[in-house]
């Protein structure tokens, strides 16, 4: 973890990959219309060079298997004839991507030309093209526009005088292009784009007053995971913020983004602090550990840990499940914390849909007596008010509870499934998917609370698992929940790391990093009515191929329920998946039958 902003040397890696040794695939397609969805390619062009060098040319003619308009062969040249007993396209675009692997894409007015390959991808089951992405069009937008008259191939063409003119086939327009991207090349030279990410990033960047003002805050950080910061001029911390690349992720909000909060944010940014972290995970806490001690304006969450809540079941002669924002010493049972009031009571009428226990607030004592109320008529209740339930009957009620919020859960689970088949069985499909709302509430909460509950209590615990890079591995030391170190090693040091760590944690949690005001002080208390940084450290612990190293104290989750909730919440998840899309959404992927004529009417 860097903490200090004293300035050190960059390697030529830190800097990014220069552009001299990037491969790039000048590519062009055409087609027979301007839709992906509807249209199809009819001949493929693409050039391959490396530092200036021409390395290879692919081109071919393609069978669209449809007609091609007349305007289209009026523009290209293409007719029909020209394409029969050509290759069709799944035959042509293996041997594309394979003159492509590894490359840089460029293309003038990129967005179509990918566009139409990765639909033709995605009708033959292909992943979609994970090669970085240069636009010709976006980049003389940013260079040149003040020059030409509009932004065509054929008008840039002619500007930078190249030696192939563009003329609505592919491999001509493909080696037009190539000398269009040289020439703007030179010219991006002029603003220090000198690496891929430059390049990449400086096409999308606005050119307003504003974002030219404030772009040189992005400058001398590095390319690493880690934190950042916009700081005003009177020292106020405006903004935290995470990034595996700090570069870029900084360098994007002097990009396309239209967000009215952004552009307010940039007017008051002085400064943007950094801080290089080891691992994404350091990143994560250390996040959320500045939004709790500065509570910047311009963050939404993470700013109010105290609006969480607690789902309790009171200690008293008939128990009831209330919503509290404090955990007391009082021998009730308590559930959570949980992310809001509009959660708690989810899981609370989860609970009631199978247990019925009294909702009332009123205290009951052994001569309290009043009419009950219409839950008890519906058998929703068990009034205790009226006095037609025992002491003990009741305690058997509020011991499932209990149980379900602190052992195991299976009883009210397997109650509120037959709940929710039985309504669905009888055609009652939205009452049976609020059940199942809130049996996806209740199993979320009863997850997160086991799990943070285990890492709480535990002592000082070491994990590894798996690091970006090969043959590495990335180290965390976690002491009562909360993050004490992470580091990146061999594989084969992972032990004398570990050792080096424990040795090292006893001295100070992790805290903030002391860069000068405002960042500087303790790091913030942690207690357990603030579980984030305890959720963040948990998720990486539950990830694929972490392995305890060390762990002085028991981490264990009961036993009673545990796969059960496990599996009920994959299968609750997916089941929510398809109805959790927007209507707009769902609207448009709805097939329209065309109207059946009535057999009674006579044209």
């Amino acid at each position: 973890m860097t903490r200090s902003r004293v300035a050190a040397q960059q390697s030529f890696d830190d800097l990014g990959t220069p552009l001299y040794a990037v491969t790039f695939v000048v590519v062009d397609l055409e087609t027979t219309g301007g839709s992906p969805e509807g249209s199809r390619i009819t001949e493929f062009g693409a050039v391959k060079v490396r530092a200036g060098e021409l390395l290879g040319e692919f081109a071919s003619l393609v069978d669209p298997c449809t007609a091609i308009p007349a305007s289209i062969s009026a523009l290209t040249g293409i007719t029909r004839a020209m394409v029969e007993g050509r290759p069709p396209v799944e035959a042509v675009l293996p041997s594309f991507l394979e003159f492509c692997r590894g490359a840089t894409l460029v293309a003038h007015n990129a967005r179509f030309d990918v566009g139409f390959l990765n639909a033709n991808l995605a009708r033959l089951d292909y992943p979609g093209l994970a090669n970085p992405v240069v636009c010709t069009a976006s980049l003389a937008r940013r260079l040149v526009r003040d020059e030409v008259r509009d932004c065509r191939l054929a008008t840039l063409a002619q500007f930078f005088r190249t030696r192939t003119r563009p003329v609505h086939r592919a491999l001509a327009d493909a080696r037009a292009t190539v000398e269009v991207f040289h020439g703007l090349l030179e010219r991006a030279g002029s603003f220090g784009v000198v690496t891929l990410e430059d390049l990449v990033g400086f096409a999308k960047v606005r050119n307003t007053p504003l974002f030219k003002a404030r772009r040189s805050l992005a400058d001398g950080l590095p390319h690493a995971p880690g934190v950042y910061a916009f700081r005003s001029a009177s020292g106020e911390v405006l903004y935290v913020g995470k990034a595996t690349d700090l570069r870029d992720r900084v360098r994007s909000y002097f990009g396309g983004d239209q967000r009215r909060k952004v552009v307010d944010l940039l007017k008051e940014s002085a400064v943007v602090d950094h801080w290089v972290c080891p691992t994404p995970l350091e990143a994560g806490v250390r996040e959320v550990r500045l939004i709790h001690a500065h509570r910047p304006r311009f963050n939404r969450r993470s700013k109010a840990p105290d609006r969480r809540v607690w789902l309790k079941l009171t200690a008293e002669r008939f128990p009831r499940l209330s919503v509290v924002r404090t955990v007391r010493e009082d021998g009730a049972v308590y559930l959570g914390p949980l992310p809001s009031r509009r959660a708690a009571e989810e899981v609370a009428e989860a609970l009631h849909e199978v247990v019925p226990i009294r909702r009332c607030s009123a205290r009951i004592g052994a001569s309290t007596r009043f009419p009950a109320c219409a839950l008890a008529e519906m058998g929703r209740c068990l009034a205790p008010c009226d006095g037609r339930v025992s002491v003990d009957r009741y305690a058997q009620a509020a011991g499932l509870v209990a149980g379900a919020l602190t052992g195991d859960p299976s009883a009210v689970v397997v109650g509120l499934e037959t709940r929710m088949r039985a309504l669905a069985a009888g055609g009652r499909f939205e009452e049976a998917a609020a059940v199942r709302n809130r049996l996806r509430t209740l199993v979320t909460a009863l997850l997160r609370s086991r799990r943070t509950a285990a890492l709480l209590d535990v002592g000082l615990l070491v994990a590894c698992r798996p690091g970006r890079r090969p043959a590495t591995r990335e180290l965390a030391v976690v002491r009562a929940g909360r993050l004490a170190a992470t580091a990146v090693c061999p594989a084969t040091a992972v032990s004398k790391r570990a050792a080096e760590l424990c040795a090292d944690h006893a001295a100070a949690l992790m805290g903030p990093a002391p860069t000068g005001p405002p960042l500087t002080g303790p790091a913030p208390t942690v207690d357990r009515t603030d579980v984030e940084e305890v959720t963040l450290v948990a998720a990486w612990l539950d990830a694929p191929g972490v392995r305890l190293h060390t762990c002085d104290a028991g981490l264990a989750r009961p036993v009673a329920g545990g796969r059960l909730l496990a599996d009920l919440a994959r299968r609750l998840d997916r089941s929510a998946r398809p109805t959790a899309r927007p209507e707009s959404e769902l609207a448009a992927k709805r097939t329209r039958r065309p109207a059946r004529p009535d057999p009674g009417c006579v044209d």
